[in-house]
């Protein structure tokens, strides 16, 4: 349960592992973390929620079901402009240029490579949450 003016982050990632870990980075920093196991999930949670209650969403992007690229998209078409403007950061272990570029095309707001670097991750969020 996230504590008063504790920001609350959605991590869409299918890798037990791989949650473990940025939960338990996330929650170091501060942050509140709930996650959804691939894109169709996160969409749906994000669908449910009241604007403002995610405040960034951490989108892996191979995934079964709906991949983060089509998840992004799915959300960007929300009907409520508040939900479907929210921040989207895709976290990928392609981090090629044009990994980037498809990212930041199908409506993402930024993109970090994986093995997640702490420091990246961080100034990412800071530059997006500030």
């Amino acid at each position: 349960q996230a504590e008063a003016g504790q920001r609350r982050i959605l991590l869409t990632e299918d890798n037990e592992l791989n949650q473990e870990i940025a939960v338990e980075i996330l929650s170091g920093a501060g942050f509140y973390t709930e996650v959804a196991e691939n894109g169709k999930v996160a969409v749906d949670m994000l669908r449910r929620s009241k604007p403002g209650y995610y405040q960034l969403v951490l989108m892996d992007i191979q995934m079964p079901v709906m991949n983060g690229y089509e998840a992004t998209r799915a959300i960007r078409a929300l009907e409520d402009q508040e939900l479907s403007s929210i921040p989207i950061l895709a976290m990928t272990a392609n981090a090629f240029e044009e990994d980037r570029q498809k990212a930041l095309m199908s409506g993402m707001n930024g993109h970090i490579a994986k093995p997640i670097d702490i420091g990246v991750l961080f100034g990412a969020l800071k530059k997006i949450l500030a």
